[in-house]
């Protein structure tokens, strides 16, 4: 299997195309997902299938690269048309019972949750696999090998695949026909160095192609990575620039979206172009991760902050 085997499937999130891939494995008795999307985009995960000549009952696994929203959100309907899902052991334990997960997500969303996510039914449990770090899955001719990556959320695994690495969030967001990478630093578990030893080591494995959640498919896998180290280090110096002066959130909010919003203009991007990137990667949310992180790892001395 190689890129040739590859079927990216769009989406379609929010009417946007080229924001959420679910990445579709036929082998010689089905057909393998790594993603799956959320609830609000089953229809078009149905109807990317048939473009194919699938149906939903042809999946026989779904790989999960974490269990936030927008790549988890269908995992629980799949199971119930018979796909076996696997995850992080850490994640595991909320496809079973997602009540704190969604409940954290409404916080967040609020009145827009249905409209974002749609539907999220618990997974199976008869249907769910966790996996363990550096474990490989035979599926006939397909071998696929979890690797631990935190730093973007603790229940995230990246995936090889006979030359492609599917990194989910750990390798940033990326548009179709770009090089620019933005980080997604949600909270609560967003932790730099953590994400540094992450890109470290799959900078150690060898592949051929990389194909990050959002979006798409990249035949520069170590430019690729570098460019996230970079945007680390980016990130790390205004945060140390800007964080020490504790600023509340809406200053701190302003802050950080006019600061993102002019990197990305500096890389080239439009005004048009940036609008895929915020929705596949709100900034906001990077904010609350951001003081989150700051918060528990750089401010230890202030535990009043």
């Amino acid at each position: 299997m190689g890129k040739k085997s590859l079927i990216t499937l769009d989406l379609n999130f929010m009417g946007m195309p080229g924001t959420i891939a679910a990445y579709l494995l036929p082998y010689s008795s089905g057909v393998v997902l790594i993603e799956c999307g959320p609830g609000s985009t089953r229809e078009a995960l149905i109807a990317g299938l048939r473009a194919h000549g699938f149906t939903p009952g042809d999946i026989s696994d779904v790989f999960l690269t974490h269990i936030h929203l927008d790549h988890a959100g269908a995992a629980g309907w799949l199971s119930r048309q018979g796909a076996r899902i696997h995850v992080h052991p850490v994640g595991a334990p909320h496809l079973i019972d997602p009540e704190k997960l969604l409940a954290s997500a409404q916080r967040i969303y609020g009145e827009h949750m249905q409209r974002l996510w749609g539907e999220f039914l618990p997974v199976l449990p008869d249907k769910l696999s966790v996996l363990s770090d550096d474990q490989t899955v035979e599926i006939d001719e397909l071998h696929i090998r979890a690797i631990d990556t935190p730093g973007h959320a603790e229940h995230h695994f990246a995936y090889l695949c006979n030359g492609i690495c599917f990194t989910g969030d750990i390798g940033g967001v990326r548009m179709a026909g770009f090089q620019h990478i933005r980080l997604p630093m949600p909270p609560p578990e967003f932790h730099l160095e953590k994400w540094r030893r992450s890109i470290q080591r799959l900078q150690s494995e060898s592949f051929q192609f990389i194909a990050p959640t959002h979006y798409g498919l990249f035949a520069d896998p170590q430019r690729h990575l570098a460019a996230v180290w970079q945007a680390l280090d980016e990130i790390e110096a205004w945060m140390e620039a800007i964080m020490p002066g504790e600023p509340d959130f809406e200053t701190l909010n302003r802050q950080f979206l006019s600061w993102t919003e002019q990197r990305s203009l500096a890389a080239g991007l439009t005004h048009e172009q940036l609008q895929a990137y915020e929705l596949a990667n709100p900034s906001w949310m990077s904010t609350y991760g951001i003081q989150r992180y700051w918060r528990k790892q750089r401010n230890l001395g202030n535990p009043s902050m």
